[in-house]
């Protein structure tokens, strides 16, 4: 008796799980059922750890991406400063 819950189409499991999964679903229904509550904790660590993982991945990803924005963002600064320094100086206005 396995559940839908060991394997799901988008979360594919680690081989080493699936295969103890279904060496669990092969026992005998007496030692099956002592099993299969731990393997269910197993499984959903599992993909507990993966969906963190993900998330990290895609945290990493948009703080690279932020990054290269800010390093453009500084570089057009600090040329425009330069740009500025070596300007001649503005004479005042006198309709100010």
């Amino acid at each position: 008796m396995t559940s839908p819950r060991l394997a799901a189409p988008t979360e594919e499991l680690p081989k080493d799980v699936a295969d103890l999964a279904t060496a669990v679903a092969n026992l005998p229904a007496e030692h099956r059922s002592r099993l299969e509550p731990l393997m269910f904790r197993v499984v959903d660590s599992t993909k507990r750890r993966r969906r963190i993982l993900n998330l990290v991945q895609e945290a990493l990803s948009q703080l690279r991406l932020d990054m290269k924005y800010l390093v453009f963002d500084l570089e057009a600064t600090r040329r425009e400063r330069d740009a500025l320094r070596q300007a001649p100086p503005e004479e005042p206005r006198e309709d100010e």
